[in-house]
């Protein structure tokens, strides 16, 4: 089969649910610590064991607690998290499973002062934890039991993440950061989660700690770690006026898949030829990997002189296909580099060599390959084919989105 005429189909879409994460926050003697649950080992659940911040879903009624919510309401909430409505929903629902997971709650009483627990026996806490498990209407007759009002207004909005495509849940999921309350001790629930641990966020980045981190929480400890202090930390989120949406992406590595974030060099790369995580993008380049960038170029990566390098096939429908020399490498090279094509080459191009006319193109059948001054441009495509993109002038006139370059990933342009 030709590889130009092939197209992947579209994985199934995979339903997004709303979740929040609340980040408990103290000083410690050596500075900030964040508190840590280490979740059940479940079968089928994608965060088995790993150790987490507390939270989950949000609740289509999580919003009967906006009533009991002190401090915020519901258009300050959906303004601050840039949202239509229901702001309001992520605070409640990550103040009911910071309660629910880590036996602390962020509320107020009647006189205003926070709620303390430590008073209570364990029997009484487990009861009115038991009693907001059933959900927010169970805290909110709580709550109006015992005039309590949900401290919405401790809650700092730090963080916005999705989780990637392709995985087979998939959650957009608001962090806010807050600081413990005072006159609570954190209990794991025993179901949910099993063990709690109060960390310095180098310590539990250390590999010696052990702990199971997902990509999330490991980018979120990073984060917290250049903070000297809770207050530090509440500080920079209170400041922060805009906070983008994070979307890793998977990609197979040496070891398997795993999440590449925005920044890394191939992300822009797996975007585009993964959309849907079906898993066949790579992060890592290596030593004769020949890799589809579309049904019409095939990229060939080999190591010369220490480094690796690019070469790029590029075929149309007829399944004639034209070798791009961007390294202008000896014979060898250049036979392996054919070696490698789904079908004849028929046209070997090189940057070293003048176009014998400004903007000659080549037919490759239902495509055309033009050369430029600045390389080789794919015009259906709108990539680019140079050997650097450092200092290279826009050519004139011509719309160009890709750049495929000597070495690395594509790039946009």
């Amino acid at each position: 089969m030709n590889p130009a005429s092939t197209s992947l189909s579209p994985a199934p879409t995979r339903p997004i649910r709303f979740a929040a994460t609340l980040i408990v926050l103290r000083d410690g003697a050596d500075g900030l610590e964040v508190l840590m649950l280490r979740r059940a080992e479940k079968e089928g659940d994608q965060n088995s064991g790993a150790s987490v911040f507390p939270g989950g879903g949000v609740d289509p009624r999580d919003r009967l607690l906006h009533p009991r919510c002190a401090g915020l309401d519901d258009a300050t909430a959906s303004r601050r998290l840039a949202l239509p409505a229901a702001g309001l929903d992520f605070y409640a629902a990550a103040i009911r499973e910071c309660f629910e997971e880590a036996g602390l709650l962020f509320a107020s009483g009647g006189d205003g002062l926070p709620v303390t627990l430590d008073h209570l026996a364990d029997d009484q806490i487990s009861a009115l934890r038991a009693t907001t498990e059933e959900g927010a209407e169970s805290l909110l007759g709580l709550c109006v039991e015992r005039g309590w009002r949900l401290a919405a207004d401790r809650l700092t909005y730090f963080a916005h993440w999705l989780t990637p495509p392709g995985m087979p849940r998939r959650f957009d999921t608001r962090f806010f950061v807050a600081l413990a309350p005072a006159g609570q001790q954190a209990r794991p629930d025993g179901r949910e989660t099993v063990e709690h641990f109060w960390l310095r966020p180098a310590e539990a980045l250390a590999p010696a700690r052990g702990l199971r981190l997902m990509n999330v929480q490991r980018r979120v400890l990073q984060q917290l770690d250049a903070f000297d202090s809770a207050e530090a930390c509440l500080a920079h989120a209170r400041a922060l006026q805009q906070i983008p949406l994070v979307m890793p992406r998977r990609a197979l590595a040496s070891d398997g898949l795993r999440a590449v974030n925005p920044g890394e060099p191939a992300y822009a790369e797996i975007a585009r030829i993964d959309p849907e995580g079906e898993g066949h993008a790579r992060c890592e380049l290596a030593d004769g990997l020949a890799m589809f960038l579309s049904p019409r170029v095939l990229r060939v990566t080999a190591r010369r002189a220490g480094a690796l390098v690019n070469g790029y096939l590029v075929g149309g429908e007829r399944n004639e296909w034209a070798l791009i020399d961007l390294d202008a490498g000896d014979e060898r090279h250049r036979s392996m580099l054919m070696a490698s094509a789904p079908g004849p080459v028929r046209w070997v191009l090189s940057l070293r060599e003048p176009p014998s006319v400004a903007g000659e193109g080549i037919d490759l059948g239902g495509c055309r390959l033009r050369r430029l001054e600045q390389g080789f441009l794919l015009e259906e495509e709108r990539m680019l084919f140079a050997a650097e993109a450092d200092s290279m002038p826009a050519p004139a006139g011509i719309e160009v989105e890709w750049l495929a370059l000597r070495s690395g990933f594509l790039l946009r342009a």
